[in-house]
């Protein structure tokens, strides 16, 4: 009698991405941290060398506003007016 191999179906890999995902929503749980946000909000990902320069959110929004006050004023051009 012949001994057949029982095959295997290949592990995927741990960090491969499946096709298609599953989620059970009634298992999901309210943002703790919406209501600390105020409407109007963003929140903005810093790479992790520049948020080490910046010690609070206070410290990058100065820093922004310093640079745009630096900036030069653009005017969008004006149409219609057009010299030949």
């Amino acid at each position: 009698m012949k001994k057949t191999q029982n095959r295997k179906k290949g592990k995927r890999a741990a960090d491969e991405l499946l096709p298609e995902y599953r989620f059970d929503y009634s298992k999901a749980k309210p943002n703790r941290f919406a209501a600390s946000m105020s409407a109007g909000t963003m929140a903005v990902v810093l790479e992790p060398d520049v948020a080490a320069v910046f010690n609070s959110s206070k410290a990058v929004n100065a820093f922004l506003r310093s640079v745009i006050s630096a900036m030069p004023e653009s005017h969008p051009p004006k149409r219609g007016l057009t010299r030949r």
